[in-house]
């Protein structure tokens, strides 16, 4: 009984102990879980204590490197293998033979950009025309300045040296500055909705006013109070030098500026369309004298005269022929003719 009661009590007592951690499956508190092993902490060896006399880090990095210089430089030449290649720059755009034949000893006109515009606006090769060198060095100033393609500018800048210089010394002076109407505009023909293009448009046309002269003057291309002379040179320049050269007489748009472009067609084809029309006179016609005072009115002054004349005409006129009696019929009386009034 001793025994038994003794064993009792032992199995009571392991139940109580192990109730304290409750199994995540025992959901009664039935089951008693294995109690776990003790875990005892691993002890790691710590280093042991640098020496006094050994030399501290900072002195002993510059030995090293001195002592393995070549091994150095070669790991830093050498590029990493974990390391992305770095993609390689973009190859220069070499200069085209216009953008080097025109140089600053003939006209000042920095590249610029390339233009990509809605639709085929824009285009490559592209100056800004600032000025046009002249042989004797003088600068000829372009307001504004102009966005064009290389070889518009270059003809350009040739019409003027070449052209325009001898005809301004004929006058007795030179060319001082060019009147830019228009020249880059993405935009159709006329500037007309839905109309093809313009070379506006392509960095390829110029609208050209008139060229201001050094000693105060202008050559107004569509200025028909300038000489007609002058105006025919520079016509046959400028149909001599470009592909289409529209003016007064070719449409109502360009009475009063002149239109340049290098536009290229079949067979070389080029357009000349500007009429030079006479000048202006210089003196206004004679006007009639005024009609004095004293004078009638004319509605009054007319009304005898028109019925002098009527009655002169009445009385010039042969009188109407009588006709023959009919044979048997009765002889009437002859009654006077008399006038009526109107």
């Amino acid at each position: 009984m001793v025994t038994a009661a003794l064993g009792l009590s032992l199995l009571l007592a392991e139940r109580a102990e192990a109730r304290k951690y409750n199994s995540p499956l025992d959901i009664f508190g039935i089951a008693a879980p294995r109690p776990h092993k003790a875990v005892h902490a691993a002890r790691i060896p710590l280093p042991r204590p640098r020496p006094e006399e050994a030399p501290k880090a900072q002195e002993q990095a510059p030995a090293e490197a001195e002592g393995k210089p070549s091994s150095d430089k070669a790991s830093a030449d050498k590029p990493a293998a974990n390391k992305p290649a770095e993609a390689a720059p973009p190859p220069e755009k070499q200069a085209s033979a216009c953008r080097l034949a025109l140089t600053e000893e003939i006209a000042i006109a920095p590249s610029i950009p390339d233009i990509r515009g809605p639709g085929a606006c824009g285009g490559e090769d592209l100056v800004r025309l600032e000025a046009v060198i002249l042989p004797d060095k003088r600068k000829v100033t372009v307001k504004p300045a102009a966005i064009l393609r290389c070889t518009m500018a270059s003809a350009i800048a040739d019409w003027l040296r070449k052209d325009m210089v001898p005809l301004a010394t004929s006058l007795g002076t030179t060319i001082g500055e060019l009147d830019n109407f228009d020249s880059f505009e993405c935009r159709g023909r006329n500037r007309v909705a839905g109309a093809l293009l313009s070379e506006h448009g392509k960095a390829n046309a110029l609208d050209v006013r008139g060229i201001k002269l050094a000693n105060g003057q202008s050559i107004g291309l569509t200025d028909r109070t300038m000489p007609r002379e002058v105006r025919e040179r520079v016509l046959h320049s400028v149909c001599s030098r470009f592909s289409t050269v529209l003016g007064p007489g070719s449409d109502w748009y360009h009475e009063d500026h002149i239109h340049l472009d290098l536009a290229q067609r079949r067979n070389d084809y080029r357009i000349c369309q500007w009429n030079v029309w006479e000048p202006l006179p210089q003196i206004a016609p004679l006007l009639p004298a005024e009609r004095p005072e004293e004078a009638p009115p004319r509605e009054v002054a007319a009304k005898p005269e028109t019925r002098e004349g009527a009655d002169e005409e009445a009385e010039k006129a042969p009188a109407p022929a009588e006709k023959p009696a009919a044979e048997g019929s009765k002889s009437q009386p002859h009654k006077p003719a008399t006038k009526k009034r109107r």
